[in-house]
C-alpha cells in the first residue's frame, strides 16, 4: 500500500467517527437507503463519490470534506491487519505518552522500576482495543453506529454525548500543552510571563485550533505524516541525552493505594481510552479478516512504542522534576542544564507542532459526533461551539490548576463511563454470535432491528448506570466525593494524605459487564437469530 494509507486511515477515523449516516447501500440489501435531503427524500452516494470522499490522494490540500459516511462497502475494504498495524504505531508515536511516563514519576512518585512495571500492565489493555476493534470488519461501520444495537438508536446518544465530552476533554489537554510550549520558548528567548502572556497564549491557541480544521483532510494527513520521522528522532537524541543523568534507584516508594491509582490513571490513557475508537479504523477491513490478526497487530502497534515513550518520560523525570505538573506541563525543561537550549526550543516546537495537528482531528470528529447526538449543527458551528467551551475550560486550567492536575480530574470522568460501556458493547457482541446485520445498523427509525422499545434497550441504560455507580464507588478521585458515593475507596483509606485505592476500572467493567449479561441474555440471543434470519436474506450469512 502507499506510504501515504497510515495516515490516511488515522484521519478517516477523525474525520467520520460518529458520523450520522448520510446514504448508505449495504451489501445484500440493494436499495436500502438511509440518507436523507432536506425535503425528507431517499438520498444515494454513488460508489464513485464514496471513493473520493474516502481517498485522502483525491482530496484538494485546504478543502474541507463535508461528507460524513458511516458504511464502508467492500470495494473500499483496502485494510488489512498489517495496516493497521501501521496506522497505530504512527499514531502512537507522540508527545503526550511521554509526558505520561514523566507524571508516573512526578507526580504519584513511583520508583523507576514501579512506574516501569504500571506502563507495561497498563498497556496491556491494549487487548481490549483489539476486541473492540474486531465488530468493524463485519458491520463495516463506526463504533457509535454498532453501538446501536445494544443500546436503541436512542438508547446510545448519551453514550455518544460523553464521548463528546470525552474528545473535548482531549482538544483542552493538547491546548493546555500547546500553551506550555510556548511558555517555554518565551523563557528560553529570555523575555518573563504573567497571566497576560498565558491569556494570549490560550486565545492564539485555540483561533489556530479553530481554523485548522477547516485546512482539509489531505492538508491534515501529510502534517501528520511529516511528523513521523521528526519524532521518532527527536525522542532517539532526547535518549542519548538522558542516559547520563538517569537515576534509576530512587529512595522514594509509593504504597500499594497509590500503586493502584497509578494503574487506572495509566490503563485509562492507554487501551481503555481508546477502546471507543477501534472499530473507526478496521471497519476499513474485508469482513473475512483475520480477528486474531487484528488484536495481534493492533496489539503491537499501540502498546509497544507506548511502552517505549512512557518508559522514556520515566527516565527523564528521575533527573529534571516536575514535568506535567505547573502551568502547560512543560515548564521545568526551560529550568534545567541536562538537556541542551537548542534540543529543547526544537524538541517544544515540533511538539507545539505536532499537537496542533492531532487536535484538530479531535475536533473535526467532535463535532461530528456533535452532530450524531442529532444537534441540528453544520460542521462550522459544531467547530465553533467547541472552540468556545475549550477556550473556557482550557483558561481555567491554565490560570488556576496544573496540567497533572486537570489530566487527573479528566481521566476520573472517563473512566466513569468508559469502563461499564466497553464491558457491555464487548458482552453484547458475543450474546450476538460476534456479527450484526449491517443495514439495521444504519436505520434509526421504527422499523430498525435494533429499535427495542422507543429506540431504547433499558438492560443496557441500566447497566451502564449500576456500573458508573460502580466505578465512581471504587474511584480514588482528585475531587472530594461524598462517602455514599465513594464507599469502597474511603474504606482504604487510613490516613487524611491518603486517598485511598483505585479500583474504578475493574468494577466498572466487571459490573457493567455482568448486569448487562443478567438482564439482557434471552433478549438478545433471540435478537440474535432474528439476525441470522435477516443475514441469511441478504446473502451474507
Amino acid at each position: 500500500m502507499p506510504d501515504t494509507a497510515v495516515l490516511t486511515l488515522f484521519t478517516d477515523f477523525h474525520l467520520t467517527r460518529d458520523a450520522a449516516p448520510n446514504s448508505v447501500q449495504c451489501p445484500g440489501a440493494p436499495g436500502r437507503e438511509t440518507g436523507r435531503n432536506k425535503e425528507g427524500g431517499a438520498v444515494a452516494i454513488a460508489e464513485d463519490d464514496l471513493a473520493v470522499i474516502h481517498d485522502p490522494q483525491s482530496d484538494e490540500l485546504f478543502h474541507v470534506e463535508q461528507h460524513g459516511v458511516d458504511f464502508i462497502p467492500l470495494s473500499e475494504r483496502w485494510a488489512r491487519p498489517k495496516d493497521i498495524f501501521s496506522m497505530w504505531a504512527g499514531a502512537s508515536i507522540q508527545i503526550e505518552y511521554f509526558i505520561y511516563g514523566c507524571i508516573l514519576m512526578s507526580v504519584f512518585r513511583f520508583t523507576f522500576i514501579q512506574a516501569l512495571s504500571l506502563i507495561v500492565i497498563g498497556n496491556l489493555s491494549y487487548f481490549l482495543l483489539g476486541i473492540c476493534s474486531l465488530q468493524g470488519p463485519q458491520a463495516g461501520t463506526t463504533v457509535f453506529a454498532v453501538n446501536r444495537a445494544a443500546y436503541g438508536p436512542n438508547g446510545g446518544r448519551p453514550m455518544s454525548f460523553f464521548n463528546w465530552i470525552t474528545q473535548i476533554g482531549f482538544e483542552v489537554e493538547g491546548l493546555i500543552l500547546i500553551v506550555g510550549a510556548g511558555l517555554v520558548l518565551i523563557t528560553k528567548a529570555g523575555f518573563g510571563f504573567g497571566d497576560p502572556a498565558k491569556v494570549i497564549l490560550v486565545i492564539v491557541a485555540v483561533l489556530t485550533q479553530g481554523i485548522l480544521p477547516f485546512l482539509g483532510h489531505a492538508t491534515i494527513v501529510k502534517s501528520l505524516r511529516a511528523m513521523i520521522v521528526p519524532f521518532v528522532v527527536l525522542f532517539a537524541i532526547l535518549l542519548v541525552f538522558a542516559i547520563p543523568h538517569a537515576h534509576l534507584h530512587g529512595v522514594h516508594s509509593a504504597d500499594w493505594e497509590t500503586y493502584t491509582e497509578g494503574l487506572t490513571f495509566t490503563i485509562a490513557l492507554s487501551g481503555l481510552g481508546w477502546a471507543e475508537n477501534g472499530n473507526d479504523y478496521t471497519r476499513y477491513c474485508p469482513p473475512e479478516t483475520s480477528k486474531k490478526g487484528i488484536v495481534g497487530w493492533v496489539f503491537l502497534g499501540t502498546a509497544v512504542p507506548e511502552i517505549l515513550i512512557m518508559t522514556l518520560g520515566a527516565v527523564v523525570a528521575t533527573f529534571i522534576v516536575g514535568i506535567g505538573q505547573g502551568t502547560g506541563g512543560f515548564l521545568p525543561l526551560a529550568h534545567q542544564s541536562a538537556i541542551p537550549a537548542w534540543f529543547v526550543v526544537i524538541f517544544m516546537v515540533f511538539a507545539a507542532l505536532q499537537l496542533f495537528c492531532i487536535n484538530s482531528l479531535d475536533m473535526y470528529s467532535s463535532g461530528v459526533t456533535l452532530q450524531a447526538i442529532g444537534i441540528p449543527v453544520k460542521r462550522y458551528q459544531a467547530v465553533l461551539i467547541d472552540c468556545v467551551i475549550a477556550l473556557g475550560v482550557t483558561m481555567y486550567a491554565v490560570l488556576n490548576s496544573s496540567f497533572s492536575t486537570y489530566l487527573s480530574d479528566f481521566v476520573d470522568v472517563v473512566i466513569v463511563w468508559i469502563a461499564p460501556w466497553a464491558a457491555i458493547f464487548v458482552v453484547d457482541w458475543l450474546l450476538r454470535r460476534r456479527r450484526y446485520v449491517p443495514s439495521e445498523l444504519q436505520k434509526t427509525t421504527r422499523d430498525s432491528l435494533y429499535w427495542h422499545s422507543g429506540g431504547v434497550f433499558w438492560p443496557a441504560i441500566i447497566a451502564q448506570l449500576v456500573g458508573m455507580f460502580a466505578a465512581i464507588s471504587a474511584l480514588s478521585a482528585t475531587f472530594t466525593l461524598p462517602h455514599w458515593l465513594n464507599e469502597l475507596t474511603f474504606h482504604t483509606t487510613d490516613s487524611p494524605a491518603n486517598s485511598g485505592a483505585d479500583f474504578s476500572v475493574f468494577l466498572g467493567v466487571g459490573v457493567g459487564g455482568l448486569v448487562y449479561l443478567a438482564l439482557a441474555y434471552g433478549n438478545v440471543r433471540q435478537q440474535a437469530r432474528a439476525q441470522d434470519v435477516l443475514l441469511d436474506a441478504e446473502g451474507l450469512l
